[in-house]
C-alpha cells in the first residue's frame, strides 16, 4: 500500500464556485497548497480576480468570474471553463445564500433566491461539467464535492428556513448524484460545515468567543480545519467515500 502521496492533488485542475471569500477560499486555498491548479469563480468580478492573485502566491489560481444563480449563468461558468482547459478533476459546488426572516413574514424572493443557488445550481452545474469530469485524468477519479451545512442535518433558532431546506434537500441530491455518477469514475460526496468565520455566518465571524462556548470543541473552525476535508475528499485518500456528507463542525450537531 503506497500511502505517500494520498493526500496530494499534484496536477489535478479544480473549480471552486463561491471561491473568493469564506469556506471557497479556504477550500481553494488548501487545493492550491497540495498542488491543484485551480480555478475560483464569484459573481463579483473585482473580489474573484483580487483573491485570485493573493492565492497565487501558493500555485496557479485563475479567477473566472460569473453569477451562477440561474442555470444561463451556470452553464456560462461550465463554458468559460471549458473554453480553457479540457477536463476537470474536482468541482467544489460552494457558492451559496442564506435568508432569515419570521415564519409570519417570510417572503417568496427569499426562498426563491436561496433554493436555486444552493441546490439547483449545484445540480445544473454539475450536469454542465459532466463531460469534463468523465475526463479526469486516468489514474484517479474525479470529484464533485457539494457545500452543505449542518443545518441540513440539525436545527438551529435562527428562522432560516429556505436555507435549512435546500442544505437538506442538498445532502439527499448528493447521495442521488452520487449513485448516478460513481460508474463514470465520478465520485459525488458532501461536506456540512458548523461555524466558521465567513461573509454568510456573520455570528461566528463577530462573536468568535461566544460562538466557542456552544461548541463542543471549544471553538469556531479555522480554514486548515475546511481546507483538510476538502482534502481528504478531493484526493486519493476520499476515493471510498461516496454519496455522504462529512459533518465538520466541531460536535456541535450533537450538543444540539
Amino acid at each position: 500500500m503506497n500511502t505517500k502521496d494520498l493526500f496530494s492533488l499534484q496536477g489535478r485542475v479544480a473549480l471552486v464556485t463561491g471561491g473568493s471569500r469564506g469556506i471557497g477560499r479556504m477550500i481553494a486555498a488548501g487545493f492550491l497548497a497540495q498542488g491543484a491548479r485551480v480555478y475560483i469563480s464569484a459573481r463579483k468580478a473585482a473580489a474573484c480576480d483580487e483573491t485570485a492573485r493573493e492565492l497565487s502566491s501558493l500555485g496557479t489560481c485563475i479567477s473566472l468570474p460569473a453569477d451562477v444563480s440561474t442555470v444561463a449563468g451556470a452553464h456560462a461558468l461550465a463554458a468559460a471553463f471549458a473554453a480553457r482547459e479540457d477536463k476537470l478533476d474536482i468541482l467544489v459546488n460552494n457558492a451559496g445564500a442564506a435568508w432569515g426572516a419570521p415564519y409570519e413574514e417570510f417572503p417568496e424572493s427569499g426562498w426563491d433566491k436561496v433554493v436555486d443557488l444552493n441546490l439547483k445550481t449545484p445540480f445544473f452545474l454539475t450536469q454542465a461539467l459532466t463531460p469534463l469530469l468523465r475526463r479526469a485524468t486516468a489514474d484517479h477519479l474525479a470529484k464533485v464535492i457539494n457545500i452543505a451545512s449542518i443545518d441540513g442535518i440539525s436545527v438551529n433558532p435562527q428562522e432560516t428556513y429556505s436555507y435549512a431546506a435546500s442544505k437538506a434537500g442538498l445532502i439527499q441530491l448528493t447521495r442521488r448524484m452520487a449513485l448516478k455518477l460513481a460508474p463514470e469514475r465520478i465520485v459525488v460526496s458532501a461536506i456540512a460545515p458548523g461555524a466558521f468565520a465567513s461573509a454568510m455566518n456573520k455570528v461566528a465571524r463577530d462573536h468568535a468567543d461566544e460562538t466557542a462556548k456552544r461548541i463542543p470543541a471549544g471553538r469556531i473552525g479555522r480554514d486548515e480545519d475546511m481546507a483538510g476535508a476538502a482534502i481528504y475528499l478531493a484526493s486519493r485518500a476520499g476515493d471510498y467515500v461516496v454519496g455522504s456528507t462529512l459533518v465538520v463542525d466541531g460536535g456541535v450537531t450533537h450538543a444540539r
